[in-house]
Formats: structure tokens, C-alpha cells, sequence
């Protein structure tokens, strides 16, 4: 994705996918449930807010009522209680999914078909970048709430009290590394990538190896690419952060997506992080002052940035599907003028994103959402060159983390480390019968 293609809306040891669907209870066909980790009670205050509004909007209009519970963000998303809900048949009837988690459950059977509710003009509406990666055969099973693209943050004190100023950004892995070294003090971590093994750490992770020209799959998506040079470059970069003693081994909080607890609160000076965390630091740490820039790329690399995207999509075995599905595309894909509005809220407000409809951009742009600030610097800068996250089987994902894992913390040579997740890759492919991977 470029950046006109942005701007055009604006201006111009996982669960085999069999194993998801066991017997299920007896269920309310008159109450739908709504999984999340947003709310009702989750930090930020403005993101629970917004999702209990959202429930609340529905239930007084529609005979079918919504039901929210909220699950803690790290478990749900690298513990194992939607999984598990799941293979005892008591999944939720909505729930919200990103790119890398779409194959565990749709081949599992899990995901409603959203075409058959949703406008032909709103489906064409959403940048086709950000839905492809929940499609299958055309359907629609999944719609997107955001764009989330990763850039490198910077606190301002920091920099000055190490000498440095803007002009000193790094612009390469080697820049990025000096710089932290400068950064670095005994209270403080120069630079801080995700240590905690999961989807997030990939999804973050696959910007380095994008740069250096590293694939997980070859164009055919038959045979793994990952022991490949890029790939050899993006671990050996990662690891020599860790070995410089400039980034951590283990990060603060929930984790690399948590801003409060690590640039923030001083225990790092730069962190690779997504948009998210402007609203974030405006609304738990106002007085921290910080700067946006795009990631660093190796040399002789080409820069894209990570483009992030949570979705809700419905449940296909819950005891209302169709309640289920007119809820997600009520939510998110409709063309009434509330439903672009509460998008826009949910985009600029309650949370700082990218909106993932041409609609929205527009309607943000009209409020001044990207004239000025880290808002300016993530349209205008940071999605030059933007890329989806890719949605991978979990098998292929488990075996990318692990090779990660070992290269960033335990010293793995990468080459050998790339070798063997490609043999598992290929092994996986060999006898993979699922939806298309990409």
C-alpha cells in the first residue's frame, strides 16, 4: 500500500483448526455475546467507553441484544481463553480477530459469510489492502475497525539530555543501533522491540524482515522462502540489539504494544510501536514529550512499515448467526452517516489509527485528525510504503516465532535458526489443506 493509495480516500501450541468446534450449550437465540479486550472496564478509559456505547446503541434499536464481556488484552491474545471457549462450543457470537489468528478459525469453520449483509458500495468503501487478508473466494468473513502501522517512537528528554536532536533520527539499522548506544544509561534502554513470543512479536518483526527483502513464502505460496538472506539479516539485527545491551530482554507491561509502561515512563528511549499509542500517551501521560519517525531500514533496503488491523467478525456455529452478522456489518459496514461517525470516533478519538474506509478518512480529515502532530507524520511519512500484516496458519506462525525467539534471546545462529522453521514450513505445507495463505 502506498501512500496515495492511503490519501486517495482522504484527499484525492495452537488448536488444530478440526479441534475448534466441539458440542455446544444451550444458548440465547436472543442475546448475542460480544468478546473483547476494550471493555466494559479496560484501559484506555476512552476504547471501554467507546465499546460499551457501541453495545448500548445497538440493544436500544434491535430486539436481539448484545452481551459484552471483556477479556484482559494479553489473554486474549496469547493466552488460551477464546481458543478454548471455542473447542467446548461456547465461543462467542462476536469477537474481534487480526490477520494473523483469520486461518485458526476460519478453517475451522468457525466465521460467518458477512457478504450476503453487507452493501456492495460500503464493501467497496474499505481500502481493498486492509480487507483482502479477510477474505476467502470473495466472501467477506471479517471487517476491519482500523489500520495500525508501526513506526519508532522517540522521547524528546532523552534525546536531549544525550546530546542529540532530530537531525540524528537514525535512518539505518547501524544509525539505530549508535543512537541507542548514546541513549542507553543504567536506568534506561536505548531501543526496545517486542520479547514476548506471540503474534504481536511477529506482526512486529516482519517490518525488518519486509526490508530486507526477506519472504516467508515464496511467490507460489508452495514452498517456504524464509532461509533466505533477508530473513538471516532481519534475526541477526533483532539479536544484535540484545547483544549490545542497548534493548531488553524483557519489556514492561503487557508488552512492546504497551506505551505508558515502557517510552513513557522512561524505562526505554526509543520503541518500535503503533499508531495506537498517540492516543495512549495523550490520555495517561500528557506531559511525555515524544516524537514519530519511519523505522530505519537496513542498507540497501527498502522501507514499508507493518500495517496492523483488528476486525470483529461472527460466529457461524453461535445460536444467532444472523443476529451475529448484522451486528458486526451494523457496527462497522454500514453506509449511515452514525455508523461513519462512530468509526471516525473509534480512528481519531477513542483510539488513534489510520480508518480503514475511504468514508472515514474523509470524514477524519474533515476534523483535522492528520493536519498536525504524530497524526501527520503516520499519513504522510510512515505509510509511504505500507504493507498488511499476512495471515498465517498457526503452525507456520509457531514456527517463525520460534526462530525469532531463539536468534533475539537465546543467541541461535540465524541461518541454522531460518533453516529449520523453513523445513517445518514445508513440512506443513506438504500436506496443508485450508484456505489460501497470504
Amino acid at each position: 500500500m502506498s501512500r496515495r493509495g492511503f490519501l486517495r480516500g482522504v484527499g484525492a501450541a495452537a488448536l488444530a483448526a478440526p479441534a475448534l468446534i466441539g458440542c455446544a450449550p444451550a444458548r440465547n437465540p436472543r442475546e448475542i455475546t460480544f468478546w473483547n479486550f476494550l471493555g466494559p472496564g479496560g484501559e484506555p478509559k476512552a476504547r471501554s467507553d467507546w465499546v460499551v456505547r457501541l453495545a448500548a446503541e445497538w440493544n436500544a434499536t434491535h430486539d436481539v441484544k448484545v452481551r459484552l464481556r471483556y477479556v484482559p488484552t494479553k489473554d486474549y491474545t496469547s493466552g488460551p481463553t477464546l481458543q478454548t471457549s471455542f473447542s467446548a462450543g461456547a465461543g462467542p457470537d462476536v469477537f474481534m480477530l487480526s490477520p494473523g489468528d483469520f486461518l485458526r478459525y476460519y478453517n475451522g469453520g468457525v466465521l460467518a459469510d458477512l457478504t450476503p449483509h453487507l452493501d456492495p458500495a460500503v464493501r467497496a468503501d474499505f481500502l481493498p489492502q486492509v480487507l483482502q487478508t479477510r477474505l476467502v473466494d470473495d466472501r467477506v468473513y471479517g471487517l476491519p475497525m482500523e489500520m495500525e502501522p508501526l513506526a519508532l517512537y522517540y522521547g524528546e528528554e532523552a534525546f536531549e539530555q544525550a546530546g542529540l536532536s532530530e537531525g540524528d533520527l537514525p535512518r539505518t539499522w547501524d544509525d539505530l543501533i549508535a543512537v541507542a548506544e548514546r541513549l542507553t544509561t543504567p536506568d534506561r534502554f536505548g531501543m526496545l522491540f517486542e520479547t514476548n513470543p506471540g503474534y504481536y512479536q511477529n506482526f512486529t518483526w516482519y517490518q525488518s524482515m519486509w526490508m530486507a527483502g526477506g519472504e516467508v513464502f515464496a511467490p507460489d505460496q508452495r514452498r517456504s522462502a524464509f532461509d533466505g538472506p533477508g530473513v538471516h539479516a532481519a534475526l541477526r539485527f533483532w539479536q544484535d540489539t540484545v547483544r549490545a545491551g542497548v534493548a531488553p530482554r524483557r519489556v514492561r507491561g503487557a508488552g512492546a504494544n504497551d506505551t505508558i509502561s515502557n517510552i513513557a515512563d522512561g524505562y526505554c528511549a526509543m520503541q518500535q510501536l503503533g499508531i495506537w499509542g498517540i492516543a495512549e500517551i495523550a490520555e495517561q501521560a500528557p506531559d511525555f514529550r515524544y516524537g514519530v519517525a519511519p523505522m530505519p531500514a537496513p542498507p540497501g533496503g527498502t522501507y514499508t512499515t507493518s500495517l496492523g488491523s483488528w476486525a470483529l467478525v461472527a460466529n457461524a456455529k453461535g445460536a444467532n448467526p444472523e443476529a451475529a452478522a448484522e451486528f458486526v456489518v451494523w457496527a462497522l459496514g454500514s453506509a449511515d452517516p452514525a455508523c461513519i461517525e462512530r468509526m471516525r470516533l473509534w480512528n481519531t478519538v477513542a483510539k488513534t489509527n489510520l480508518p480503514p474506509r475511504y468514508s472515514v478518512q474523509r470524514a477524519a480529515e474533515e476534523h483535522g485528525a492528520f493536519e498536525h502532530g504524530p497524526m501527520r507524520v503516520f499519513a504522510e511519512q510512515v505509510m509511504a510504503e505500507a504493507r498488511p500484516e499476512p495471515r498465517y496458519p498457526p503452525e507456520v506462525y509457531r514456527a517463525v516465532s520460534d526462530a525469532l525467539q531463539a536468534c533475539h534471546l537465546d543467541g541461535a545462529d540465524p541461518v541454522e535458526a531460518a533453516g529449520a522453521a523453513a523445513e517445518q514450513i514445508d513440512t506443513f505445507l506438504s500436506t496443508y489443506d485450508g484456505a489460501p495463505i497470504h
